[in-house]
């Protein structure tokens, strides 16, 4: 396992929306201030949606110095803070398996937490406790963004419930 409980409760769900990066960050922020060791945050939306802004935040609640960008042409960067922060981005990888031989998700990243971008990219290959957030540009307001979110196992849904109640 990664480092976190198995539950074979439903996962938990909610739906955030944000009105600017800055409310992105804040959301991402609540969360990164209420992980702790294993955490597991999978990003799913479009280019452009703010998967990176929300890795920023949880970088700033976990109280990293360093600059968070996405890790597109390095596939991971480690940063250190509270726990060390593990962002990973899957966009240019061929296929799911390369994840796995790259060592890009293993468990020596249980001691702190992951946040994967394009985490639909690695379907199959994800651990089972984790918190899941789509993100979506809205219509008719493209600047307004949904963030449908899925906790699963009792870690998780704990962490959603008191971070994403009160970004």
């Amino acid at each position: 396992p990664f480092g976190m409980d198995r539950s074979t409760a439903a996962p938990a769900r909610g739906r955030l929306h944000s009105d600017s990066p800055g409310r992105t960050r804040a959301i991402g922020r609540a969360l990164g201030r209420d992980a702790g060791p294993g955490t597991f945050i999978a990003l799913v939306g479009e280019l452009g949606a703010g998967k990176t802004q929300l890795a920023k935040g949880v970088a700033e609640g976990l109280d990293v110095s360093t600059v968070v960008n996405s890790p597109t042409f390095v596939l991971m960067n480690e940063h250190v803070g509270r726990l060390r922060l593990y962002h990973v981005d899957a966009y240019r990888l061929a296929q799911a398996e390369d994840a796995a031989e790259a060592g890009l998700i293993d468990e020596r990243q249980a001691d702190g937490v992951v946040v994967l971008e394009w985490a639909d990219r690695l379907d199959g290959w994800l651990p089972a406790d984790r918190i899941e957030i789509a993100i979506t540009a809205d219509d008719p307001d493209p600047s307004v963004r949904t963030l449908r979110w899925t906790a699963r196992g009792d870690a998780h849904a704990r962490l959603a419930d008191a971070a994403l109640g009160r970004p």
